[in-house]
């Protein structure tokens, strides 16, 4: 009885030998087979990882063997043949690592690849705002009173994103900050590779105007966007049909497209008479890019622009925004601008990156074409100069003209050692501080001049995940906060915010 286990786990590992060289036997004549559809299907490098045959052979034939001999026995075999079973499992995996990536999952279509994205970003934001303003903001605030303490989610999102056959993409990315009101974000399908196009995406995606939305939130600097970047592009998503080009050079990208001017992440879908069109435009220029460096010294330029036909619905010539940070309200707004027939865009961007300095500056202006009444200009600006005090910079992305993901030197970490001591990685450090204004008064519309001061220190603990601090010294004066324009507030405002974020 006590024989009967070992008898039989020789016997399986027979049978898996067995098996393993005729699959050995199968894949060398494969991969011999130049236009084999196994080599098409996975494109394969025409050399592979050579896999050794596995030793096999029967019962009778290993006690003939050591009959005849009487030098091998039994269990050297055995142990020979598992030997050549782990080498085999090696070989396997390198197949594995230039047939595909593992870190991409699955999808339903066996022709599809789908990987899975997403962020978190919490945050947690405090208003400061003095006895003698407190009136007039907590106007701006929408008559909610004194500005409260927030504490929760700016972003939770999650999606997926791949390839389908032959020359076709796919981006589905839902936002579910809100608790039980989601909303998608990016949702688009696109074919690549075409000629002269190059990408065409259709779908819900970024209007191509402002460095600082076309920036992904996972690379700005700043927690919030500058007054004037959110007010012209809100929530930046709209749907619409955009190509995307980048010359051979990478010293040269742009984007363009039209897209309706509804926001549909709510409701997805715009119903009307009229279809509210917009073509906007971006072109940029990496104009120097220093390889050397691998990147660290770069400067850019960008000019886009944007014709928008409202169709004289007031809501699509509507400009607002917090003040850079999670109020209840927008403090800066113009309301909906009546008798609109149409809008212009205009707007100019630059980047200069030495090592760990960057300078970065925008402008851009609106104008309101109004039947009946006087047009509206609306403009204003940002500057920001952030360092790395650990020595990183800020990589750029030329083939798209925006940030790129930061890499610290040393990854954020602590540990225990044996010997009782502590050992640490203090990851990358970063301080900036940024102007921004915007003046949104002209005519009778009375939508504030906003100006703020913002410093912030951010502390990456690995190319995924960071926290940031932000304080924001701010003022918004001759905002209209209630029917009439000569009933104008003004008022100051202290704001403290933080954000732990993480993406993958």
């Amino acid at each position: 009885m006590n024989n009967i286990v070992p008898m039989a786990r020789r016997a399986l590992l027979v049978a898996i030998g067995m098996a393993a060289a005729t699959f050995s036997t199968s894949y060398d004549q494969t991969i011999s087979a130049a236009d084999s559809p196994l080599m098409q299907a996975l494109e394969l490098p025409q050399r592979l990882p050579t896999i050794q045959p596995v030793a096999y052979t029967t019962a009778a034939a290993i006690a003939e063997d050591e009959d005849a001999t009487g030098e091998v026995s039994l269990e050297e075999r055995f142990d020979a043949m598992v030997e050549s079973m782990e080498e085999f499992e090696e070989s396997l995996d390198e197949v594995a690592e230039v047939a595909g990536n593992d870190s991409i999952v699955v999808s339903g279509s066996s022709k599809s690849t789908m990987k899975v994205v997403g962020r978190v970003h919490a945050d947690a934001w405090g208003f400061d705002i003095s006895d003698a303003d407190r009136a007039a903001i907590g106007r701006m605030n929408g008559n909610e009173g004194d500005p409260q303490n927030r504490l929760g989610f700016r972003r939770v999102r999650f999606g997926v994103r791949g390839d389908i056959q032959d020359n076709m993409e796919y981006r589905i990315e839902m936002e579910f900050a809100s608790g039980n009101d989601s909303e998608f974000r990016d949702v688009w399908l696109g074919w690549k590779h075409l000629p002269v196009l190059q990408k065409v995406l259709l779908g819900n995606q970024k209007r191509p105007y402002g460095l600082d939305h076309l920036n992904s939130s996972r690379f700005n600097v700043f927690l919030e966007r500058p007054f004037v970047i959110e007010s012209f592009n809100q929530d930046a998503r709209r749907l619409g049909i955009g190509a995307y080009g980048v010359s051979d050079d990478q010293r040269w990208n742009w984007r363009y497209g039209v897209f309706n001017q509804e926001l549909i992440q709510a409701s997805g879908q715009a119903v009307g008479d009229h279809l509210n069109l917009q073509v906007a435009g971006r072109l940029a220029n990496t104009i120097w890019y220093d390889d050397v460096s691998g990147g660290r010294g770069y400067a850019h330029w960008a000019v886009s622009g944007s014709h928008a036909d409202s169709g004289r619905n007031p809501n699509l010539a509507n400009f607002n925004h917090r003040p850079e940070a999670r109020s209840e309200k927008d403090w800066l707004n113009t309301g909906p601008i009546d008798n609109a027939d149409h809008y212009e865009l205009i707007g100019f961007e630059n980047v200069v990156n030495i090592g760990a300095l960057q300078i970065v500056g925008e402008y851009q202006s609106v104008w309101v074409d109004r039947d009946g009444a006087s047009d509206v200009r609306l403009d204003g600006g940002y500057a920001y100069v952030s360092y790395f005090l650990t020595g990183e910079h800020m990589p750029w992305s030329r083939s798209s003209g925006t940030l790129a993901r930061i890499v610290p030197f040393q990854n954020f970490w602590l540990v225990d050692r044996c010997d009782g001591c502590r050992e640490a990685g203090w990851g990358a450090w970063q301080i900036a501080a940024r102007y921004s204004y915007a003046d949104f008064n002209d005519d009778d519309i009375f939508g504030g001049k906003g100006e703020s001061f913002t410093f912030g220190l951010n502390w990456y603990w690995n190319p995924n995940a960071r926290m940031q601090f932000n304080y924001i010294n701010g003022r918004i004066e001759d905002v209209e906060t209630v029917a009439g324009p000569l009933a104008l507030d003004s008022g100051d405002y202290n704001i403290f915010g933080a954000r732990f974020m993480v993406d993958f």
